[in-house]
């Protein structure tokens, strides 16, 4: 995977964007902070892989979730547990 700054798009873009064309892939940094994944599309695939890359960003999110409830002891939780946890949290919300 190759990192480029934003300086580095405007100097050489037309070299960058034929690159991406390829089906090379890069990260776009700002101060040396990962800020965007450069991904070349063909038009007749646009959609499929905005469809692919939105549930590849749930999937991840999904897995931190539940990573996170392992390790706070929340995937041992009963069924009758986990309505009180959700009584709770919607009561909370309505004050």
């Amino acid at each position: 995977m190759r990192f480029l700054t934003v300086r580095d798009l405007r100097q050489r873009g037309k070299e960058i964007w034929k690159e991406l064309r390829s089906g090379e892939e890069a990260v776009l940094t700002h101060n040396g902070s990962p800020v965007a994944l450069l991904i070349g599309v063909r038009e007749e695939e646009l959609e499929e892989t905005i469809r692919l890359v939105r549930r590849a960003r749930a999937e991840a999110a999904v897995s931190r979730m539940r990573e996170r409830a392992r390790q706070a002891g929340l995937d041992r939780l009963g069924e009758e547990e986990i309505e009180a946890e959700i009584r709770a949290a919607r009561q909370e919300r309505r004050l």
